[in-house]
């Protein structure tokens, strides 16, 4: 594309640039996510799940196992143990612990709410690891004993500013979404980035690799993140002593002709107590509860089970109970380096624990299947960004909170400009194409579309990156520095662009505009209406975490 090479850094007089990506140097910039990234690593294509999102056939026999139960409740309970300096110095040498972020990623905190609180995020990780004797028995398949694990669980935990409610989003093992560049921190190895399944992320890079998409993918910085494996489930179901689970017909997650494997779960109608191996069946069961969608539905609906278990029972009283389950949460989990402590994870589990269990709703990311490949998930795009704004914007899931469950209005000093903007000819614009999406293809021309509109305004430096499409769900205008804040939020405003929608970024080197999927055609950009707490889309298929009745049904071949 054409640039002018007039910078105009220091004075009104000259055009301000915005330059296409790639004439960068690509050095990290202090603040970011961004890994050493780089090339060097093919793409591996990740497990190849057998069968497609219907669960028939899906991969047989390798079903993996829902990790998050044993994570919440350990730091439950370590929210709520008192232990002596000694022993806390032996709980802090069992935790393991790893880098935040390995990806290239940009995303950024939340700016705090008028009271100064920030929501909280955490993105908790189930590891397929087969590298120990321990794993190996109780998930099978030895014969990918010492290959990368995989990331078959995954589920981020968003912890209101005020908490006062909490939201869990799971995404499907199989869903296609584009992985950044990454590194992996402990033998240096760079992966470039690719577009693959989901849990192929943890084998690039590590759990900072996972963290790193997930900010890509929504938009939301995460905090921290953990990470537990088969041995470990076991370890915290027989600590916590059971947890109730209720099927409405009796089931047996087998094997059956042409379809292989199964969790050996077997259970009669109605409500029982597990724990242990059969623990790890339930949340390993996928044929037997129709898919990888029921299977997730299954999984939150045992963790809302054990959180009531566990708010229910006075562990104080118990000293060697006690004493049983905070070895148990500590020898579980590897997190991420800032949660290193048992202090660390004493403050989590104290912000979590106040969270009542009526206003907990878990939920599955809405999918679709991908037209690449009938084996995997794509995310619905509409309801999937509506999730997501709701997530960025901490909007209750349940609409139980009244005034307080709103995203708070954003302060003048928010949106207010810092720097007084130029006249619109002597600003440069960057124009991007961001339409394409995981089930369409970039919309063609609407950089150029853009571009045009902005300079029959007056932006006459305004052009168009001519680079290639990228993919961004909402369109957005970034700004690098605080002396073109002022310019972003004159283009915005030409535009209709709401100021929301301004951002400042070291990922830009001037003012740019990237039209997103929200803005497919048209001239005009549509208005944006914002969802209202308790406004998800039907397809997320919530469970909420005070119902008690919640049952699964049983896919017929599978029941006995």
């Amino acid at each position: 594309m054409t640039q002018s090479s007039v910078h105009g850094e220091g004075t009104r007089s000259r055009v301000r640039p915005a330059r296409v990506p790639g004439q960068r140097d690509g050095s990290h910039k202090e603040g970011s996510d961004a890994g050493d990234g780089g090339g060097g690593a093919s793409d591996d294509g990740g497990s190849g799940s057998g069968g497609g999102p219907g669960g028939k056939g899906r991969r047989a026999g390798k079903h993996k196992v829902l990790r998050w139960s044993a994570m919440t409740l350990a730091v439950l309970i370590l929210g709520t143990a008192g232990v002596g300096y000694l022993y806390y110095e032996h709980l802090n040498s069992n935790i393991q612990k790893g880098a935040r972020s390995s990806g290239d990623s940009k995303a950024r905190k939340t700016e705090p709410n008028a009271a100064g609180q920030t929501p909280l995020n955490i993105l908790l990780i189930g590891s397929d690891s087969r590298n120990s004797d321990a794993n190996v028995s109780l998930g099978g398949d030895r014969d990918n004993r010492g290959n990368p694990p995989l990331g078959d669980v995954q589920m981020l935990v968003h912890v209101s500013a005020d908490r006062k409610s909490a939201a869990v989003v799971s995404i499907p093992r199989d869903t296609r979404v584009d992985i950044p560049k990454c590194t992996d921190p402990d033998t240096g190895e760079k992966f470039a980035a690719t577009n693959a399944i989901i849990n192929t992320s943890l084998a690039r890079g590590g759990a900072g690799c996972t963290l790193a998409t997930w900010q890509n993918l929504t938009g939301v910085y995460i905090d921290h993140w953990m990470t537990i494996d088969f041995a470990g489930v076991v370890k915290m179901a027989d600590a916590i002593g059971g947890v109730e689970v209720c099927v409405n017909q009796n089931v047996w997650d087998r094997p059956l002709p042409g379809v292989s494997g199964g969790s050996g779960l077997k259970l009669t109608a109605g409500k029982h107590k597990v724990q242990g191996k059969q623990a790890l069946q339930w949340l390993r069961t996928r044929h037997a509860f129709y898919s990888d969608l029921g299977r997730a539905k299954a999984q939150h609906m045992y963790m809302n089970s054990m959180i009531r278990t566990l708010k229910a029972q006075n562990v104080f009283t118990d000293a060697g109970r006690l004493t049983g389950l905070a070895e148990a949460a500590t020898k579980s989990l590897t997190v991420s380096e800032e949660l290193g402590t048992v202090k660390e994870l004493y403050d989590l589990g104290m912000q979590l624990k106040s969270v009542p269990t009526d206003r907990i709703t878990m939920t599955t990311i809405p999918t679709v299947v991908d037209p690449e490949n009938a084996n995997h998930l794509v995310t619905a795009d509409a309801d999937a960004e509506q999730m997501w704004t709701m997530l960025r914007d901490d909007i209750a899931f349940d609409d139980k909170g009244g005034a307080a469950s709103k995203a708070p209005k954003a302060t003048a000093s928010a949106t207010a400009p810092t720097d007084t903007a130029a006249d619109p000819g002597e600003i440069g614009v960057l124009v991007q194409n961001g339409t394409r999406t995981a089930t369409l293809a970039a919309a063609g021309g609407r950089a150029k579309a853009i571009s045009q509109i902005l300079a029959d305004k007056g932006f006459t430096n305004a052009a168009a990156d001519t680079s290639g499409s990228q993919s961004v769900e909402k369109t957005v205008v970034r700004y690098p520095s605080a002396d073109l804040a002022g310019d972003a939020q004159l283009v915005a405003k030409s535009l209709g662009i709401p100021a929301s929608s301004v951002k400042k970024s070291t990922d830009v080197s001037g003012v740019t505009v990237t039209v997103g999927a929200d803005w497919r055609e048209g001239t005009a950009y549509p208005k944006q209406e914002a969802p209202k707490a308790g406004q998800l889309p039907e397809t997320a298929d919530k469970v909420v975490g005070s119902d008690t009745g919640a049952c699964m049904d049983v896919y017929a071949p599978y029941r006995w």
